[in-house]
């Protein structure tokens, strides 16, 4: 299957040499391009991309509010972003992942670890950049949104199993699938199967998200 791609970037360059590298790697397809935010969400629209490579910084419009049109539309929901930034510590990294966005990387990354990033979150998973994973995770248990989707104290957490809660605290330990199977003696296909029902039971967009939530709920804590 071909990913489509789309990328928002308000320097020509910067899209030029994404569009580059995703256009010239057999499996991916431009699909589109954007020079700000309101030109995204149009394009998001009318293509329908896997993903988007979102600038964080564009005129009018920017990134993080196009990340909450195209992610809260039902027309687009489907849409993954993946934010692009020079910045490892923009603080509207913060608020993009709230708004939506599956993942955050730095333009410093190779365009082996681009594509790759691409392909992660049009799986449905989540990608913070390393470097910045610590920080963004303690910043979302310090300041939960008002209306987070487990309350303080877990409550809805009744909702899951004791094996879906074990597979939450490692996956807010930053385990992938593969590691999460071979710390609880499961295959990566049950363990996939368990993160599937803790998206559609939480009520969560994908993997970041459900960190998020499992932090807000007091199952993990900042190391």
């Amino acid at each position: 299957m071909t990913l489509r791609v789309l990328v928002a970037d308000d320097q020509a360059l910067v899209r030029a040499g994404f569009r580059g590298i995703v256009a010239a790697t057999p499996g991916f397809t431009v699909v589109g391009e954007a020079g700000n935010g309101s030109e995204a969400v149009e394009q998001a629209r009318r293509h329908h991309p896997d993903v988007v490579l979102m600038d964080v910084r564009m005129p009018g419009m920017d990134g993080i509010e196009a990340t909450r049109q195209i992610t809260r539309s039902a027309a687009t929901s489907e849409v993954r972003v993946l934010i692009l930034t020079t910045f490892d510590l923009d603080e509207y990294v913060f608020t993009a992942l709230r708004a939506g966005a599956s993942g955050f990387l730095l333009k410093s990354i190779s365009p082996a670890e681009l594509l790759n990033a691409i392909q992660v979150v049009a799986a449905g998973d989540a990608l913070l950049a390393p470097s910045v994973t610590r920080r963004l995770v303690e910043e979302f248990a310090r300041t939960p949104p008002l209306t987070p989707a487990i309350p303080a104290g877990g409550g809805a957490l009744d909702v899951i199993t004791a094996r879906e809660r074990e597979v939450l605290a490692l996956v807010a330990g930053g385990l992938s699938n593969t590691e999460i199977a071979k710390r609880l003696d499961i295959t990566p296909a049950t363990t996939k199967t368990h993160v599937g029902h803790l998206l559609t039971k939480l009520g969560a967009r994908d993997r970041v998200h459900l960190v998020i939530l499992a932090y807000q709920a007091g199952l993990a804590t900042p190391a």
